[in-house]
Parts: structure tokens; sequence; C-alpha cells
């Protein structure tokens, strides 16, 4: 069936969602801790048993509409008093027969926390595993709300904007969230079928300031630029093979990662200056080039300036990634299916020299003036913020900018304080006095570690807004008996990491 993003349903079905409490916390109280936790693994049948033979509003709409259990007509005519059976069927999302509603989509509460507020959006799509019980899936099968999809969500900034470009939108997760801080957007993707679950999406939830336009890329919007882009593109890497499905959701029809060099060389010409692009992609490590060189390369060679802050979560072998997105797909693990696929990637990857396949977040910036920010890293440990790392990417930014507009001296004028999320760990031999090991740990942001020496750590401990930089330098090479001169030189450039890494912040 096809979603018909009717205002008048969706205004229906929003009054008996919210009459009924179809809220997460609420469907998770009816069946739960540990079968609304089963879920998130695909399974529906504790959910079940936990709802019993109870037939409320609640436990009818969870069954259909989050478990896609077929309900009877009676019940779904109960438990939507306004939109009705009929009207689940008109927006697409049900079939009806004399007796009984068959979903067709699923509909899903999902929570948001920002700068702002906590709240939770509606967000229907195409029926998943736990709905279908597993199986392939459709090739233009509509994806719901992932972990990659929050991720980026959480990964977006959340300053004021007036304009941002949510590009291949999906479900129009990331078009809801971009639309707390910006004043439009425009959502566009090349399956029609999913701009009609985002038009849906954004009535359902009552927002009037998303646009869904068709099209491939860049294509919609030419000529047009944005404040902020933000997108989750189909960068999935797929063998051009006959038999490998091209699932419209993750397959952007392309060889290799060449639709993520294509976004990353093209984005800028849709970028205000100063404005930022943000979005998750894969890189191949090919013929011994690393894949972040190569990534590199495509933002150093985009027409436009760009700065950039790359950050690779992480690296999978061909093997490890061709499993992943064929269990995706749903083909079980040992079926001759399975074992065709896995040769057509495993051809695909050997074909190219492609040696490992990188994972991670992309931040461009078109640059005023000459470009300052390229930072390419990769980080693999657990991240304190994965839900929410958006706010401590603004304040890096804003951090970096005011670092470019104080050379050495002004910083050494500068006060400074220690982020209050920093702790400290020493570790010393059996009986040895001084530690052989000095490590800074954050508890927000990225949670890095890094290892200090015993100047920058006495530095980091004083930095409590009081005294300048300079001065404590001085001080700390008094007591170290070094050069004072020397310790600066070495130890302002940390400083200026520490700042962006925030570890310290600029008063």
């Amino acid at each position: 069936m096809t979603p018909n993003p009717d205002p008048t349903l969706c205004a229906a079905l929003a009054a008996d969602l919210q009459a009924a409490r179809f809220r997460s916390e609420a469907l998770r109280a009816a069946w739960g801790v540990e079968a609304d936790d089963a879920t998130g693994r695909g399974l529906r049948v504790p959910a079940l048993r936990g709802l019993g033979d109870r037939d409320d509003a609640l436990a009818t709409l969870g069954r259909l509409l989050v478990l896609g259990v077929a309900q009877p007509l009676a019940a779904v005519d109960a438990a939507l008093p306004a939109l009705g059976s009929a009207g689940l069927q008109d927006l697409g999302l049900a079939s009806v027969d004399s007796e009984v509603v068959t979903p067709r989509a699923i509909i899903r509460p999902q929570s948001y926390l920002d700068t702002e507020r906590t709240g939770e959006w509606w967000l229907a799509s195409d029926l998943d595993e736990i709905a279908t019980g597993g199986g392939a899936l459709a090739e233009d099968h509509v994806l719901g709300v992932g972990g990659a999809s929050l991720t980026l969500a959480g990964l977006q900034l959340p300053v004021p904007a007036a304009r941002v470009l949510d590009l291949g939108t999906g479900c129009g997760i990331q078009a809801l969230r971009a639309r707390r801080y910006a004043d439009a957007v425009v959502a566009t993707d090349l399956s029609e079928r999913a701009l009609r679950y985002a038009r849906l999406n954004a009535i359902l939830n009552q927002d009037e300031g998303i646009q869904t336009r068709h099209g491939s890329l860049f294509e919609p919007v030419a000529g047009e630029t944005f404040d902020r882009i933000v997108s989750n593109p189909p960068f999935v890497i797929t063998p051009r093979a006959k038999g490998v499905p091209d699932y419209e959701y993750r397959d952007g029809g392309l060889v290799g990662d060449a639709l993520v060099e294509q976004v990353v060389r093209g984005v800028g010409q849709h970028l205000a200056p100063g404005g930022v692009a943000q979005m998750l992609g894969n890189w191949e490590t090919r013929d011994g080039v690393d894949g972040l060189a190569r990534l590199r390369s495509w933002v150093e060679s985009s027409d436009i300036p760009l700065e950039a802050w790359v950050v690779e979560r992480e690296q999978l072998d061909p093997i490890q990634y061709a499993e992943l997105w064929i269990r995706d797909g749903g083909t079980a693990p040992g079926s001759p299916a399975h074992n065709a696929l896995l040769t057509a990637w495993l051809d695909d990857f050997a074909a190219r020299g492609v040696t490992g396949i990188g994972f991670g977040y992309v931040l461009l910036r078109r640059a005023v003036g000459e470009p300052r920010l390229a930072r390419y890293e990769r980080l693999s440990q657990p991240i304190p913020s994965e839900g929410g790392l958006g706010a401590h990417l603004a304040l890096a930014l804003d951090a970096h900018d005011r670092l470019a507009a104080l050379d050495d001296h002004a910083l050494a004028a500068a006060t400074l304080r220690t982020a209050p999320d920093v702790t400290e760990a020493r570790h010393h031999l059996p009986g040895v006095g001084d530690p052989q090991v000095i490590e800074l740990r954050q508890g927000a942001g990225f949670g890095r570690a890094i290892g200090v020496d015993p100047g920058l750590a006495a530095l980091v401990g004083a930095c409590d807004g009081d005294l300048p930089v300079g001065t404590l330098v001085d001080a700390i090479a008094s007591l170290l008996e070094v050069d004072a001169g020397a310790l600066r030189a070495e130890l302002l450039p940390r400083v200026r990491e520490l700042v962006m890494d925030g570890f310290l912040t600029l008063d």
C-alpha cells in the first residue's frame, strides 16, 4: 500500500493517538521493561505476553501499530474513534476486511532530547522485522528509526538556522529534528514512497515547516543554498551485480563509496558562507590508500573551500561488512542466497582492491576566508554523549573559531576553566613516588582520554578562571625548574587542543 499524507486524516489519527496515551513510556509500562528492551532486539513475543488479554485502546494500538499484529475490526474502531479503521486504511497504513484490520505500516513513538526540552514524535514507516518476523525486505522499503538515524539526529547542531536541507530524508526524522532549531526545512529523496512517509510524519506531528521535494541528491535544490545540510544518505556499498537487491533506503546505485564522494564534493555549492553540512558515510581503504586520506582528498578537491571535521567510528574488513548488510536485508546466514550475496560482495571488493571500510561522522563547513579546520581522526571508544553530541560539536566549533582569532600572546593573556566533567588518573609503579602515566579523562563529549605530562596536568588543574594562562605557565615553570619560555612554547599548542576538545573552556 502507498502512504497517503492526508491532513484531515492525519489530524484525526493524532487526536486518537493522544487520547490513547500512545507514548513510549506508556507502552513500556504496559508490556513491561524487559519486553520493551526485547522489542529493540526485534522480538515481539515478550511484549504480546506482557499485554495479555488487555483490550483497551493502548493495548490494541500497541499490537497493531508497534508489533504489527492484526486486530479485530471492532477493537480498532474503538481505539480510533475519530479516524476509524476505514480512515487508517485510507491513510495507506492498514488494510481492512469484514472482521480484521491488518497493519501495512508501523507507527512508533520516538523520544527526543535537545537543549530546549524533551518530547516525542510519532513516526510511520514500512513494516520492520518485529512486524514481519524477518524475511527479505522489499527494495522500496522505507526504514523507520534505527541506530544510524538516531546517531545523526543527536549530531545535529542545536543552533538556530533559517533554512536546512535534509538530503535523503527517508521517513523524515532528520527533518523533524532540524525543525527544532530551523525556520524551514527542505526534505528531498529519490523515493516518492519515502517522501510520502516524510510528509505524513510532518503532518502527524503538526509541523508545517517541512517541504518535500522529489529527486536525486542535489537536483531538487539546484541553485539554492542553506545554512545547514543534514544527510543520512544511502551510503551502503553494494555490488552492482545480478541478483543483489538494491534497497532504496541504503543503496545509492553507484559503485563503491562514489555516492559519499559525490555528496562531499558537491555540498559546498549548496552551503551559505559559514554553513555546516553533517552526514554519515562509508569510505573504502582501497589499493593501499587509507579511507580517511581518500575522504580528505574529496574535501580538498571541492570547488568551494571547505573546513572538515571527520570522525571514523569503526572500520570493518570486507567479510564483516558484507555480513552486516546481507543480514540487514533479511537473508538468513548459511542459506544459498546468503552465500551468493557474500560471494558477490567479496568479488566486488576484490576487484577494486578494497581491504577495509570505514564508517563515521562527517562535518563540513563552507569556509569564510582561508580554511582553518582540517581534522580527521579515529575514535573507537564508547561515547557518553552518543545521543546528543550536537551541543558538544557546536561548542567545539565556537572554541575553534575563538582560538583562531588568538595568537599565542593573546592566548597566554586569556583565562581558562577546567570543564566540570574532566577527571585525572595517575598510574604508579609499586613503590615509585612519581607517576609513570598521567591521564585526563572526559566524562562528556567524545569521552576522550589523553596522556599528559606533569606540566600540562598542573596547568589543567590550576585553570579556574582566575589567573591568565601565561601567569600559570610561568609559575609551573618555576616549580618544575624549567625555562618558562620553552614550557610556554610546549604547552600552548596542547592548550589549544584541550580547548577544542572541551577539556578547557575560554572565559
